[in-house]
């Protein structure tokens, strides 16, 4: 079985949660992501939902990461959520003249569309707009929260542009919906988000939920997928079971991935 096309890593890396953990005791904000990429391939950044980065924040990341390393980004919900996909090629520049510079480092860019962007037919006729005018050397990927998308008219749509379609296990979508979707890869990519149903967890330290089974049928189905596509591109949330990054590793051993444990990171730390 070959996954290594399969990039498995979590939602984030900045969580003083899981110091001691996953980071070694004492670990500082400033050396969390140089940690974590020691033990995954790529991360999906939340915080440029909220803002464009900075040119100084993109080079920290890059500074921080080997060159195989790849950040996935959440493209920002000035585009999203505040003019819904409308009026969007100045902040859409803007944000794609600060992630550029990330090169090869840059994964896929993830467009969220807000719960209320409903199926309706203005909606459809605003997303078949937006995706022309997005570039074609850049991987996108779109997220819907309302499960009426999840249609053929959407599979062609996406399919006609190479926009992948992103499959988030979440309360909005049922998963057996999800694992047959994943079998319809519309890019040559494929965007898998492990979300949980709901928030209700706030300690990221320690697995919480027993969601085993949860992920035997998910690596059954990647490493189906795996030939099939460039890329998976998988990310957990700490809402899954609880602390992401032992979520990620658990998927990494059932689709014989190396796997780094938290105490090989604190042995390479004591190297320095």
């Amino acid at each position: 079985m070959t996954t290594t096309n399969v990039l498995l890593g979590t939602q984030g890396w900045n969580y003083p949660a899981w110091v001691g953990p996953f980071y070694p005791t004492g670990t500082r904000a400033v050396d969390m992501l140089g940690l974590y990429a020691r033990a995954f391939r790529t991360v999906e950044v939340d915080s440029t939902f909220y803002a464009v980065p900075a040119d100084p924040v993109v080079r920290g990341w890059v500074g921080r990461v080997p060159p195989e390393f790849v950040f996935s980004l959440k493209v920002p919900q000035a585009i999203t959520h505040e003019r819904r996909l409308v009026d969007t090629d100045e902040v859409l520049a803007h944000f794609l003249e600060r992630v550029r510079p990330l090169g090869a480092r840059l994964g896929a860019l993830l467009v969220q569309l807000a719960p209320d962007f409903d199926a309706s037919r203005g909606h459809r006729h605003r997303l078949a707009k937006f995706l022309e005018r997005l570039p074609h050397d850049l991987r996108w990927a779109v997220e819907f929260r309302d499960a009426r998308w999840l249609d053929e008219a959407t599979h062609d749509l996406l399919t006609e542009h190479g926009i992948g379609l992103a499959l988030a296990d979440g309360r909005w979508v049922k998963r057996d919906l999800v694992l047959a979707l994943m079998e319809r890869p519309t890019a040559d990519f494929v965007y898998l988000r492990w979300m949980g149903p709901n928030r209700r967890i706030t300690d990221y330290s320690r697995i919480q939920v027993d969601r085993e089974e949860e992920i035997d049928l998910w690596a059954i189905g990647m490493a189906a997928l795996a030939p099939r596509v460039k890329t998976i591109y998988g990310y957990f949330n700490n809402h899954f079971q609880g602390h992401s990054p032992q979520s990620a590793r658990e998927l990494q051993r059932r689709l014989g991935q190396p796997v780094v444990e938290p105490a090989a990171l604190r042995d390479q730390e004591e190297l320095f």
